[in-house]
């Protein structure tokens, strides 16, 4: 299993909204890296919800993984603001997975908290310009998290896995 991070405006779409759908494609993705990192992502990994562009930012819950990379729909779509003329049903650019919600943390585990935990030290979202909406989480990183929201990993597996 690996850890991710899922980085996304509450106000399009927030941890309580995906509470609400009980699962949704991860898709508009329009960074290269991103989308690779979506691409190595499997069903069970595990994913820290952000909330970004919000008072405060920071993790609202964890999602898990429910399917693998596939093309995004909406880079085919002219009227959205995701799609690509360049991108073809033959040769898609772009990729999405399902996410689905396994936990609501109690309150969001704000970016200033993240600044404080020594595991997130050499997190790539605590630098400087570092804009990308899908980034991979070390276990550690993923357990404090929790910790600081006083959860345990006992919280996931006694829900969902």
């Amino acid at each position: 299993m690996r850890y991710w991070l899922l980085k996304s405006e509450p106000d399009v779409f927030g941890f309580h909204d995906l509470l609400r759908a009980g699962r949704e494609p991860w898709n508009g993705v329009r960074n290269y890296q991103a989308r690779n990192f979506l691409r190595e992502m499997r069903p069970g990994d595990l994913c820290l919800f952000y909330h970004s562009g919000a008072k405060p930012t920071g993790v609202a819950g964890v999602a898990r993984v429910a399917r693998e990379a596939y093309p995004d729909n909406l880079q085919f779509d002219p009227g959205s603001p995701s799609f690509d003329p360049g991108s073809t049903p033959d040769n898609p650019r772009w990729s999405m997975v399902d996410v689905e919600p396994v936990l609501a943390l109690p309150g969001v585990v704000t970016l200033d908290t993240l600044r404080t935990l020594p595991e997130w030290q050499d997190s790539p979202l605590l630098r400087r310009g570092t804009r990308l909406s899908v980034l991979p989480v070390t276990p550690e990183q993923f357990g404090a998290v929790l910790t600081a929201a006083g959860r345990g990993p006992e919280d996931i597996h006694a829900r969902h896995l």
